[in-house]
């Protein structure tokens, strides 16, 4: 039988995630982002946008950045829970600073800057190699235990 994510500690759950035994979320189909590294209360993602991201005027949606923001720091909030323990956004404040580019790697970290027993909070950016920041987010998350 295999395992799923609450047979894992959150951080455990990434490490494994990185090593390749667990799979990167689904949405990683549609947002193609992948988690390079995890250490408690920190998450790294690298992510690229593609033509298939643009709005109709041309450049690549807000909801790219918004999304990949939103990733980060909710998985990096989930990097402090024990196993069994679930989280999920409940606010996400995005600024943006210059549109995101098409088929660039950029880089998403998210540090968590306050844990409690019930609510963590996460300060994410969104940066390409050079470390121009094209956006970047604070992600609220509900911890959800019993």
């Amino acid at each position: 039988m295999s395992k799923t994510w609450t047979d894992y500690s959150g951080l455990d759950y990434f490490k494994a995630m990185i090593a390749g035994e667990t799979p990167h979320a689904r949405m990683a189909s549609q947002i193609p982002m992948r988690c390079v590294a995890a250490e408690y209360g920190f998450l790294r993602f690298i992510a690229r946008a593609g033509e298939q991201h643009t709005n109709p005027f041309g450049p690549v949606h807000g909801g790219f950045a918004a999304t990949v923001l939103d990733s980060a720091g909710a998985c990096a909030v989930h990097t402090t829970v024990e196993q069994g323990v679930g989280s999920t956004t409940i606010d996400l404040h995005v600024k943006y600073f210059r549109p995101v580019p098409q088929d660039v790697d950029l880089i998403a970290e998210a540090r968590v800057t306050n844990v409690s027993k019930r609510l963590g909070v996460a300060d994410c950016t969104l940066t390409d190699e050079t470390g121009k920041r094209y956006a970047q987010a604070t992600v609220t998350c509900m911890i959800l235990r019993d």
